[in-house]
Parts: structure tokens; sequence; C-alpha cells
């Protein structure tokens, strides 16, 4: 009853912000910088590096947005939330857009006013425990007591999991990410439970001797994790899309920030596309017909993206696995741009 009254008051909210609203595009451009629900802190996706700007695979993707409405990829306000703010920060109207590890779900497409615009990370559910615990699959954990940040999936879903697998826990639920790290490097719980990229995050930049602890071979769930904006306005669900399908698309044919002004002159009919030199999908966004060529320039494709963040070139050294191109394997499979 209580969810459906929270749902409820969701929906009321967004009916009621929807028609105050004016068209974010317009309220970007006039505002004069994109406002991105970031995390909290969370290496390799959206953290602060030690000049303290903001960095990350998903802080990348709010620069992309930037450089394709305004020229220029610095042009963003950081707006960092935990679980239980960031829809409501966008339904309300304080963030144009989430650009955070947000799984993508139908109760979340459907019953919140929001609406995912694309993936920019496949991810799945997993489990981080200290070696000396002793255990070597999820199953071994019966007994234990898992921390859990509020405001998740990982919640239901571990409940989900456990139960078909006749294994019992004592679930430790925090509120705020950096309270659950703290608690589980306390060792106020025997496991940590959550999407698997931030385990390795976690492991590597959160806790103190990173080499005690190991993530489990197990991933509980499917995660697909993408930007959020608002149901209703679709000019700017058209341009947080299409912002990150260029990115995937660019690395597809092999454009990156290094090469970019060489490849427009590509006799490629998809690249001169994509890099304006042949117009049009510009003025399908209502946009700059450089808007693609700008984000390339300024940020990079999705894989250099990814590798600086969160692949072999940063701290968490993830594999590309899912997140590789569908040509390689993966399932990152950009939409044409023409």
């Amino acid at each position: 009853m209580k969810i459906a009254k929270g749902l409820m008051g969701a929906a009321l909210l967004m009916a009621a912000t929807q028609g105050a609203q004016a068209a974010t595009l317009d309220v970007v451009r006039q505002r004069g910088v994109v406002a991105c629900g970031t995390t909290t802190g969370f290496a390799g996706f959206s953290a602060p590096d030690a000049q303290g700007k903001w960095q990350g695979l998903d802080v990348d993707l709010c620069r992309a947005i930037a450089a394709a409405v305004f020229g220029d990829a610095n042009k963003i306000k950081v707006v960092p939330l935990n679980s239980q703010q960031r829809f409501t920060a966008l339904q309300s109207g304080e963030v144009d857009v989430l650009t955070r590890n947000t799984t993508v779900t139908q109760q979340r497409d459907t019953a919140l006013g929001i609406i995912h615009a694309g993936i920019n990370f496949y991810d799945g559910q997993g489990f981080l425990v200290p070696k000396s615990l002793g255990v070597k699959s999820a199953k071994e954990i019966n007994g234990a007591t898992v921390c859990l940040q509020t405001g998740t999936s990982n919640e239901n879903t571990l409940a989900d999991w456990a139960r078909a697998n006749n294994v019992s826990y004592k679930p430790v639920v925090i509120e705020t990410f950096n309270e659950v790290v703290n608690a589980f490097a306390a060792g106020r719980c025997d496991v940590f439970s959550t999407d698997a990229s931030g385990l390795a995050s976690i492991r590597i930049s959160k806790l103190q001797n990173p080499d005690d602890y190991v993530v489990l071979p197990e991933i509980i769930s499917k995660e697909p994790l993408g930007p959020f904006v608002r149901q209703g306005d679709d000019a700017w669900l058209n341009v947080v899309r299409w912002s990150l399908s260029a990115m995937i698309e660019a690395e597809e044919y092999g454009v990156t920030s290094a090469n970019v002004d060489e490849q427009a002159k590509s006799a490629n009919p998809n690249i001169k596309r994509i890099l304006g030199v042949t117009p049009g999908s510009g003025a399908n966004l209502g946009l700059d017909e450089k808007w693609a060529y700008n984000i390339i320039k300024q940020v990079g494709n999705y894989g250099e993206s990814f590798e600086r963040n969160v692949g072999q070139g940063s701290p968490l050294k993830i594999q590309r696995g899912l997140n590789a191109q569908w040509t390689q394997g993966g399932l990152m499979y950009a939409l044409p741009i023409r």
C-alpha cells in the first residue's frame, strides 16, 4: 500500500510539474549549462578528482550532452544525488538529466514520469567479501550479514535470489553510499552487494587494502544502466539519446578525439553524416550540424571514455565484456545516424 501511494504521489508530482515546465532544451540554453544528476561519489563513473573536477563515464555523458547543445563540453553543472533523491530531483526539474548509475526497469520507465534515454553500461548485481571469510561462491554466504544501500533495486533483487536459492542472510540497509562502504570496511557486515561495477570501484578506491577482498563470481541480475529524462519532452529525450548514440557509433567507425578532423575528410557516407559534413542530423535535433563532431572532439567516443574511466587505462581495469561493440561480441550497438 505504501508503494502504491508513493507511485501515485510521483505521478501527481509529474502531472503538476510537466505542465509548468518549459521545454528542457530551451531551459538549458537559457541557463547556459546542463544540470546533470550524478552519484555522490562513485569512482570511474562520477566522482571528483584530486582537484575537485568531476570525472567518470557518466560525467563524460553529461559533458557530451553539453558539447552537443553548446559546442562546449565544460558547460555542465554536476548535482550529486543519493539513490533516494535522484528521481525526485529529475521529476521536479532540479536536474535536466540523470547521468548516474541507474538501472532501467519497467517500473521506472512507466510509473515515475521519467524515461530512459539509452544504455551506457551493462552491469549485474554481485557480491564483495573479505578473503578472510573463506567463501568462493555467493551460495556459501548462508547466515551472513549483507550491506545494502536504501532506495536501490539491489534490495529486492537480493531477496528474490536468496529465496530462489534457499540462502538466508541478514540485511544491513543504510541510506547513503559512503556510509554503506564505511560500514562494510568496519566489519559491520560480511558481504557488500551492489552492481559489479560498483564493487570494483569500492574495492579499488574505498578500501584500505584492496587485495584483502574479492568479488565473487556470481552475477544475480541484469542491470542495464543509463541516463534518464522526464517523460513528455521528446526533443530533450532525443538530444540525450543521440548524444550517447553518437559516442557509440563513432567508436564503431574508428572516429576518435585524436583523428576526428582527419576523419571529416572521409569518403564514408556514414562518417560524413556523423560529423555533420553531410548536413541534416543537427537540424533534426534542433542543434548545430557539428553537434556530434563537438562530442567526439571534446569528450571522445564511447571506447575512449570507457578505457580512461573504468577500463584498462583506469585503476578499476574492468573488461569490456558486454560493453564491447556488437562487432566484438558485446551489446553496444548504436542506432544509425541517418
